[in-house]
């Protein structure tokens, strides 16, 4: 049968492991497929740099937008990332009636509305499971297998490189500065880490999440974003003393009257009987929870050229059996247009350590103050003495503007020193 041509954007990590599988499973994936894959060109950066990669140099090329653009081409698939000129060559390729396979997802998350929109205009697929999670299968699950439920609440570990950190401080005491230049030198961190540390990474991964799980369309700016910078050991080893274990999480959810969601990014405690608090090292992991379903957890490696190459030929050979077929996947699903509600009225609970004057009536003026705020509590106790007496309280749920309000109060209370640490908790509820 005759081939079906594929572009490769990228031969970075990533790109290099598509060739790799490309040619190693090429007879399983014809079988699979139905018609043999044929790699019709790479385009790179620069030519003449030496690649980890058995094919030819005429292969090679700079243009990219000539190679997306070719006719001869029936799937693009892109790893170059970013957004520029990621996004004009995906245009271009979807426009021009070709497939995409991406794993970009800062793309996705601030422009997939024009995406789609390109797809349809084509009437090509554009399919994206590894933006999200590596080789986990969980974009599909969601955007198919779960299409005739109600999902409740995406609650997700999508960063490899915090989770590292974070175990790390968890399992040996090392503070933060520490535990990153250890995932650095192992290659889990960037040079500079920003994008993981300070959660961007991980908002652009929530948005797409919560874009397919509540059918509406979502970018990476509606996603409150907290990163994890601030984490110090002591936090950590406190929260092991209750329990706990301090996870980044992405954290999608239903209002309860179904009409708007949330979609944060923040560190937040979870007890260490859940199922994420299990996760170590740089895996992922996300739990699903849904009306009919229930519960789902899909863990793995969410990052690395070969995992993430294996989400890659997953989409690859959907897409090249949609073509053979002369239909296309699922379309973008936006029909329930739902708002993202702000992070003020998003509910949550609350771990607060406080530094206290160690004198009568400490704990009766603080309390005061969270019933003001309609804020209340679920256990309080008292730790140390004279100088070093702190007062650490677990409240029950609140909304966030509550709770960013009551901390506001207890900064200006003469009998608190300081507002040593403030925790979300997430998972025991």
């Amino acid at each position: 049968m005759k081939p079906l041509k594929v572009a490769l954007l990228g031969c970075g990590v990533v790109g290099t492991q598509v060739i790799r599988l490309m040619h190693e499973q090429a007879d399983d994936l014809a079988a699979r497929i139905g018609a043999p894959l044929e790699l019709a060109g790479v385009a790179v950066r620069r030519l003449g740099r030496k690649r980890d990669v058995e094919i030819g140099p005429e292969l090679f090329t700079t243009d990219a937008e000539a190679l997306v653009t070719r006719d001869d081409v029936d799937i693009v698939i892109e790893v170059i990332g970013g957004i520029e000129p990621a996004r004009s060559l995906i245009v271009a390729a979807l426009s021009g009636g070709k497939s995409v396979v991406t794993a970009n997802k800062a793309l996705l998350a601030e422009d997939g509305a024009s995406l789609y929109e390109a797809a349809r205009q084509g009437n090509g697929d554009l399919y994206f499971e590894a933006s999200v999670a590596g080789a986990i299968p969980l974009l599909r699950p969601l955007r198919e297998s779960l299409a005739g439920d109600h999902v409740k609440r995406v609650l997700g570990i999508v960063n490899g490189t915090t989770n590292y950190i974070l175990d790390k401080m968890d399992t040996t005491g090392a503070s933060f500065t520490d535990a990153l230049e250890e995932a650095q030198t192992l290659g889990y961190a960037e040079a500079d880490p920003t994008a993981d540390v300070e959660g961007f990474d991980a908002a652009a991964k929530a948005a797409i999440l919560a874009g397919l799980a509540y059918h509406s369309r979502v970018t990476a700016a509606e996603v409150h974003r907290e990163g994890i910078t601030e984490i110090t050991a002591t936090d950590v080893a406190s929260a092991k003393d209750m329990g706990y274990v301090i996870k980044l999480l992405a954290i999608c959810a239903r209002s309860d009257d179904g009409r708007s969601f949330g979609v944060r990014v923040h560190p937040a405690m979870i007890p260490r009987s859940h199922p994420l608090a299990g996760v170590r090292e740089a895996y992922n992991a996300v739990f699903v929870e849904a009306e009919s379903a229930g519960q789902l957890m899909f863990y793995g490696k969410g990052a690395g050229g070969a995992p993430t190459a294996s989400a890659v030929l997953g989409d690859l050979v959907a897409v090249a059996r949609n073509r053979l077929a002369g239909t296309r996947g699922p379309d973008e699903s936006t029909y329930a247009d739902l708002a993202v509600h702000p992070m003020g009225e998003t509910v949550t609970r609350c771990h607060v350590a406080l530094d206290v004057a160690d004198k009568p009536g400490v704990l009766a003026r603080v309390a005061e103050l969270f019933a003001k705020h309609d804020v209340s509590i679920q256990t309080v106790r008292q730790e140390g003495h004279g100088d070093d007496a702190q007062l650490v309280i677990v409240t029950h749920r609140a909304t966030d503007a509550a709770l960013s309000a009551t901390m506001e109060g207890l900064r200006e209370l003469d009998i608190v020193r300081a507002v040593a640490s403030v925790m979300r908790v997430e998972g025991d509820d």
